[in-house]
């Protein structure tokens, strides 16, 4: 399958699948988070699953291509990156099983109905202070501060759009887990699995993997960290195995 390729935009192998992906030269491209966050999620054969802010349309790709579920949508408000997700759906021949909608995640509810998805997925912006950014329309902002949608406003609409028992994704950085922890069960989401990402294994962890049940009970589970390099520039063995670098 051909695409058009605009200005500034390049293909990347996913080493999936055969899977390609469109990213923009000077754009902000996916990172270790989202691969992590698809390596983490658990989507079951012919499950319903949303992505929140989907950016580059990497995730619900991602997700196609390791697991089994029926159907993926994703919700990005940035028309250019929307249109850009799209058109890597299309190159992967996924038009049928992955659908990129342009809107707001703070409307996710409305778009989408109640209790519509079995898996909600998302890799929000991690930070909360956009005051001073230059430019603060531009993808790198939108997509690293919180602009656009608070990280209330992603798990208030997971919550809406999930069925009872469905699941909610995300990855953020641990600095804010005992807000996030704190939002996901104010909007009835029970957190039960938890992964600390570390860069090293001496290094203080820079990520966190989270799953969250809704309407679930008080039980949570600590998996055993992830270690992405064991040194410098050489990625660990579980990252190679699980996440397919």
């Amino acid at each position: 399958m051909t695409v058009e390729l605009k200005e500034r935009e390049r293909i990347d192998d996913l080493q999936r699948n055969g899977y390609q992906i469109i990213q923009r030269t000077d754009g902000f491209c996916f990172g270790m988070d989202a691969v992590l966050l698809s390596g983490f999620a658990v989507v079951k054969r012919g499950e319903r699953v949303l992505d929140l802010g989907t950016g580059t349309g990497i995730i619900p790709i991602l997700l196609e291509a390791k697991t089994e579920g029926k159907e993926f949508f994703a919700l990005e408000i940035q028309k250019e990156v929307a249109d850009m997700a799209g058109r890597s759906v299309k190159l992967n021949g996924l038009e049928e099983k992955i659908h990129i909608v342009e809107g707001d995640i703070k409307e996710a509810g409305q778009i989408f109905g109640a209790a519509s998805f079995d898996v909600v997925t998302s890799n929000p912006p991690y930070m909360n202070d956009a005051h001073g950014l230059k430019n603060p329309e531009l993808p790198k902002a939108v997509s690293r501060h919180e602009v656009l949608c608070t990280l209330e406003d992603v798990i208030r609409e997971a919550s809406k759009v999930l069925k009872t028992g469905g699941r909610f994704y995300m990855v953020h950085r641990p600095h804010r887990l005992v807000e996030i922890i704190g939002r996901l069960s104010a909007y009835g989401l029970e957190t039960k699995r938890m992964k600390m990402v570390h860069p090293f294994a001496d290094r203080e962890a820079n990520m966190v993997l989270l799953e969250a049940v809704k309407g679930g009970g008080a039980f949570l589970k600590m998996e055993a960290p992830v270690i992405v390099f064991k040194e410098p520039g050489v990625y660990a063995d579980e990252i190679r195995d699980v996440y397919g670098y």
